[in-house]
């Protein structure tokens, strides 16, 4: 079968949506950094709908920081892919044309230094996971002693790192005398925009502190809110993108129907008309970004730590459960009182739909994928309001009860005997810290609670909180999962 390409697309069958505007006219506006299956079912969905509408030269070149994959895939198509949205009435096909151009940096610094400095780009984007920022827990600042992040100190000409390219790229832009672009973290960090900053201006002003100043003085950095649900693709994946579309499509994502994107309307040099493709322009996005975090996010911990030691496959198998489904609807009630209002959102409706959605049968999202970097999503999804709750009076229980399955999920573990990966920069630390604690659950809980990088003192010498942790982790150790569950529904 023919691979998807740009020759492709006058053959693609009427009921595959295809790009609605002549790719050739628009030029790259856009740089972003980690073109993986969320980028390509969000924000570059959001640019192919702004290009539609409005046009303006706001396509994007792709760049991988490590892996080839993305290029791989994508440069024999012409950056074309096949998305999927899988809704209960069956999955759907469309080819998204917004990506000009994938590369991988490693393999071509000097066309991506040419891509960043180019005066056309306007925007770097970013969607590398939280553990790729260089971020210090502790402190919120830039973790300098982070490998990575050491080495593109000792060479900032030739950086790997995402902070790293930004801070290279500045400093020579503003060297030639060009304007800055707008930098726009897409990743699930609260207020993203100002962390990226901070870890920007930190950089920059360990190699060049007159940088720091120009980039403090001139460059913004807007805050998203970022949702859409995006497993990772899997033959079936690219079985649909052939029966449906026609071509073979090595970069083929799928994803569900739901989508949503809030941006602070902060930019250097404009943006695409991303409000025309539906995204929200905000002035603040703090309030949905922390119901956001908050409940979808701490609930998807909850489901996938919890799921995957009850030997729960996908989000759709824990939502199947009663008891399980139940403690995620508990959870999201509890949480949702630590929230302020959120404009235009009425947080009963959203809970429904997030469990509604959760619980499409269409949608395959494994557990064990939701469960990757657990210290990093911890701390936002699940410490903050677990301690602002704290201090008003208001429930914690579920919160308890969730960072209790996130340590048994550490044994490695499921109730069967199946091994539970442990992918996470602090997977190191986490064993080690294990290992040292010995196999008494009660013990293994206040170790881990004293882990500062992730529980912050206030939680974790907190006594009812640590002791109703403790006691969650050694009811699931002895009695299992969904029996701990009900008993934390119980009490």
């Amino acid at each position: 079968m023919t691979r998807l390409t740009e020759a492709a697309l006058c053959a693609l069958p009427a009921s595959v949506q295809k790009p609605a505007y002549d790719r050739t006219a628009h030029a790259v506006g856009i740089v972003h950094l980690g073109v993986g299956a969320f980028h390509k079912a969000h924000q570059a969905v959001y640019t192919d709908d702004a290009l539609a509408a409005a046009g303006g030269d706001w396509r994007i070149a792709g760049i991988g920081l490590r892996r080839p994959d993305a290029e791989e895939a994508l440069a024999p198509q012409d950056g074309l892919y096949t998305l999927i949205e899988r809704g209960p009435e069956g999955p759907r096909a469309r080819v998204i044309g917004a990506l000009a151009e994938v590369l991988t940096a490693p393999r071509d610094p000097a066309r991506t230094r040419a891509l960043l400095t180019a005066p056309s780009t306007r925007i770097v984007s970013l969607t590398v996971t939280e553990k790729a920022y260089g971020l210090d827990p502790a402190t919120g600042g830039l973790d300098a002693a982070r490998p990575d992040i050491a080495a593109d100190l000792a060479s900032p000409d030739a950086p790997t790192t995402a902070v790293g390219w930004i801070v290279h790229a500045l400093g020579l832009r503003r060297t030639a005398g060009l304007a800055p672009f707008t930098p726009l973290s897409c990743d699930n960090l609260p207020e993203n925009g100002a962390v990226l900053g901070r870890l920007v201006r930190e950089f920059a002003a360990r190699v060049d502190p007159d940088l720091a100043a120009w980039i403090a003085a001139e460059v913004p950095f807007p805050s998203t809110m970022v949702d859409r649900i995006t497993p990772a693709s899997t033959d079936e994946t690219l079985a649909d993108a052939r029966r449906l579309a026609g071509f073979e499509d090595e970069a083929a994502t799928e994803t569900e129907p739901f989508t949503q994107w809030v941006i602070e309307d902060r930019f250097a040099a404009g943006r695409p008309a991303w409000d025309a493709a539906g995204a929200i322009l905000a002035a603040d996005v703090r309030p949905y970004e922390a119901m956001k975090l908050r409940l979808l996010n701490g609930a998807h911990s909850l489901i996938a730590y919890s799921g995957a030691v009850a030997g729960l496959a996908h989000v759709r198998d824990v939502m199947g459960r009663e008891d399980l489904a139940a403690l995620v609807a508990a959870h999201q009630d509890a949480v949702a009182r630590t929230l302020a209002p959120v404009p235009g959102i009425d947080l009963d409706a959203y809970q429904r739909d997030l469990r509604a959605r959760f619980a499409n049968p269409a949608m395959a999202h494994r557990t064990v994928q939701i469960a990757m970097d657990g210290s990093q999503k911890l701390p936002p999804r699940l410490v903050e309001p677990a301690l602002e709750a704290l201090e008003r009076g208001l429930p914690w229980r579920t919160c308890a009860f969730a960072i209790a399955a996130w340590m048994r999920f550490l044994e490695g573990r499921d109730e069967a005997g199946a091994e539970l990966p442990l992918s996470d920069p602090l997977a190191e630390t986490l064993r080690a810290t294990l290992a040292a604690a010995g196999s008494d659950p009660g013990d293994r809980a206040r170790a881990l609670l004293a882990l500062e990088a992730i529980f912050p003192p206030t939680l974790s010498r907190h006594d009812a909180f640590a002791r109703t942790v403790a006691e969650d982790l050694a009811r699931i150790v002895r009695d299992g999962m969904l029996p701990a569950a009900r008993a934390a529904l119980e009490g």
